[in-house]
């Protein structure tokens, strides 16, 4: 399966592993000559390619089940997140960015 999210990164080995040691993604597949990565968490499926990052781009969607747990998580290892935003009871979102400045967007339905 194809992922659903493409993000360029400078650096693919330092984007791998904070993909996969910061926010949980499983790796499936890995390109070191083509220099790209398949990642995927529960339903979402990204691809990190090396190259120039872009300012404007998709936005993976990421479920996870305590979502100011996460924040205060990530928080606590210095990666930049924005703040948690609740929809009425419905489901809470929070912006998290990676290295290269690509937003992930974590979700908690409510």
């Amino acid at each position: 399966m194809a992922p659903n999210v493409w993000y360029h990164v400078r650096d693919l080995d330092a984007a791998r592993s904070f993909y996969r040691e910061t926010l949980g993604f499983e790796e499936t597949a890995v390109d070191f000559s083509e220099r790209w990565s398949h990642l995927q968490h529960g339903e979402m499926e990204i691809g990190l390619a090396e190259g120039d990052p872009q300012e404007e781009g998709a936005v993976a969607h990421v479920d996870v089940t305590d979502l100011k747990a996460e924040a205060d998580r990530l928080r606590a290892k210095g990666i930049d997140v924005g703040i948690v935003f609740e929809l009425q009871g419905e489901m809470r979102l929070l912006d998290v960015y990676d290295p290269d400045g690509n937003r992930i967007q974590l979700a908690q339905e409510l």
